[in-house]
């Protein structure tokens, strides 16, 4: 969901590392913008609208950022197994839209009561993006794989999701890391795919399309979220994506709850709470200002931990057997999150983030 090399050398972080280490963009950093600051958040611009100067960042801050991206991890390993619970008593598209529309209404209110302005037009489309890869797009179609995978099968083949947004996030924003970075990249999704296919018997099956769908969904939304963060909070990045899909995700949500089954009930209940509250809001507030600090292409390094996560969730939470290959799998995807955190991002790294 760093070393001492990259850590403390400026040029490999985002380019909202600056911000990120001197000015809150999370909850407990809500509202400090003065009054010279831009309309959405940002930095004041200069007549040419150009960035204005950023300030060194502080040499913690790569570090926070770090823990705020781990944080972001921990919170979305649990997706899967409260998906999974929030499917005993609720269908695949209720799930989805009520987990959207509760989201919606708690970034919404906090938005309101803090009398955040709306972003300027040039981040609407990003925001859109956003909105389809993270708040739509990622949901429903995990959702939808989830009826016949299980949740450590999905975790798995989700596991690809750190490659997948480095290479958007290299297309995007032209940032070329170090090929120790690509080598180990690479070397942490074949393991992936590996234990994937170990585990589904050699046969993708259509829960895997729908995951595969759901990488590219989410990869897109994660390097756009990502770039949006070095220009407003990160928090206002997924709260605006959410809000912007509330005229579909309400009368959505009462379509799906008046034409599927419905049967209540604590784990229901819970499952859907997380989803809304924990893994669409909060742990995407935290991702984004975490990857807003670190640069995208690192920040997603840190996801190959994700699914070791959930597969400890799905034993604990769901009663699930683990193979013989998940510890082996976890001891080599660990190696590799190690070798990507230490590789350098090449100069020009803070470009990341930059529109």
């Amino acid at each position: 969901m760093k070393a001492e090399d990259s850590a403390t050398d400026s040029s490999a972080i985002a380019v909202s590392g600056g911000r990120a280490g001197i000015r809150g963009d999370g909850p407990a950093g809500i509202g400090d913008d003065g009054p010279e600051g831009d309309r959405d958040g940002g930095p004041a611009r200069r007549p040419d609208d150009t960035p204005a100067p950023q300030a060194p960042p502080a040499p913690s801050a790569p570090r926070i950022g770090t823990v705020l991206a781990v944080l972001g991890v921990a919170a979305f390993s649990l997706t899967f197994p409260a998906t999974a619970w929030a499917l005993t008593g609720l269908g695949p598209w209720s799930v989805t839209t009520c987990r959207v529309v509760l989201a919606a209404l708690i970034a919404g209110g906090a938005m309101a009561a803090l009398r955040v302005p709306v972003p300027d037009r040039r981040h609407w489309p990003g925001l859109l993006v956003v909105a389809a890869g993270v708040v739509v797009g990622f949901p429903l179609l995990t959702t939808l794989a989830l009826q016949t995978s299980t949740t450590s099968h999905a975790a798995v083949v989700v596991g690809l999701l750190p490659l997948t947004t480095a290479a958007f996030s290299a297309v995007r924003t032209g940032v070329r890391p170090s090929r120790v970075f690509w080598a180990a990249a690479l070397a942490g999704a074949a393991v992936v795919i590996v234990f994937a296919v170990q585990q589904s018997g050699g046969a993708p099956t259509t829960g895997d399309l729908y995951l595969f769908g759901a990488l590219v969904a989410c990869a897109a939304g994660y390097t756009e979220g990502g770039r949006l963060a070095g220009h407003m909070p990160g928090w206002q990045v997924i709260g605006w994506a959410l809000v912007g899909c509330l005229p579909l995700s309400l009368p959505g949500a009462v379509f799906a709850l008046l034409g599927e089954d419905i049967h209540l009930d604590g784990r229901t209940v819970a499952g859907l709470l997380w989803l809304a509250a924990g893994s669409q809001f909060v742990g995407l507030v935290v991702w984004y200002r975490g990857m807003a600090a670190i640069g995208v292409a690192r920040a997603s390094q840190l996801q190959l931990a994700q699914p070791l996560l959930t597969l400890v969730w799905s034993v604990l939470l769901l009663g699930e057997t683990l193979t013989p290959a998940a510890p082996i799998a976890a001891v080599a995807v660990l190696v590799c999150i190690g070798v990507t955190q230490r590789a350098r991002v090449p100069a020009g790294a803070n470009r990341d983030n930059r529109p």
